[in-house]
């Protein structure tokens, strides 16, 4: 089955990467532009399952976008990311054709459901997301927060199961601070930071006595989830 096909408009370099990223983790393939007239370029001679249009961009901005994308497609879903949040702007979206909007900072979770609930309306059969990942003597079911195997259960919060999840996704490569913040809360602040300092020190622990395994703290950069 093939992978559904998104064009992602954003000059955001962070952003693009964290959700370009996260999307392709599902599935998904994803051609990105960091301007509006790029983006209209590549939809004129490439076919595409779904657009995500920033708003705010270099040379065509998104509306400018979307009402170009209308003229040659009336079908392809349209959904809106932005910091704009005035009622205005999001009414203004909707009447140029886009099937929704979603304000920043967004959550990945939802903007796969939207995807998830917009490629089910056009009848298209939905990329199965990997669910089960191995970690040392563990089994991490991701849908239900927890480590287990035949002889013990470890229960995760939610947000731990999403750091756990991106620390596998992105297995032996730095993750830069700000990335992972940005992808699970959609923000990077002071107060955000130090709960993640938190659940990287409980998942030190729980892996602990996994052999190859280990979180490094690469100061004023990131981490590097290690795994043997």
């Amino acid at each position: 089955m093939r992978n559904f096909k998104i064009l992602y408009a954003e000059d955001d370099e962070t952003l693009a990467f964290l959700t370009k990223d996260n999307l392709e983790q599902n599935h998904y393939e994803v051609i990105h532009c960091s301007d509006g007239k790029s983006a209209l370029k590549i939809f004129e001679e490439e076919e595409f399952d779904i657009c995500i249009f920033d708003i705010m961009m270099p040379k065509m901005d998104g509306f400018e976008l979307a009402e170009a994308v209308r003229k040659i497609d009336v079908e392809v879903p349209i959904i809106f990311l932005s910091a704009k949040t005035l009622k205005e702007d999001r009414i203004k979206g909707l009447r140029l054709g886009a099937d929704d909007y979603l304000v920043k900072p967004f959550s990945i979770e939802e903007l796969l459901l939207k995807i998830e609930i917009f490629l089910k309306r056009s009848q298209k059969n939905i990329p199965t997301a990997k669910t089960i990942y191995e970690v040392g003597k563990y089994q991490f079911d991701t849908k239900n927060f927890i480590l287990f195997n035949n002889e013990e259960k470890v229960g995760l919060t939610q947000r731990e199961a999403e750091l756990l999840k991106l620390f596998l996704d992105h297995k032996n490569s730095v993750l830069k601070r700000e990335q992972i913040l940005t992808s699970l809360w959609g923000t990077d602040d002071y107060f955000m930071g130090r709960s993640l300092d938190v659940f990287i020190s409980r998942l030190r622990k729980i892996l602990a006595n996994e052999e190859g395994i280990s979180i490094e703290n690469l100061h004023g950069i990131g981490f590097r989830f290690s795994i043997g």
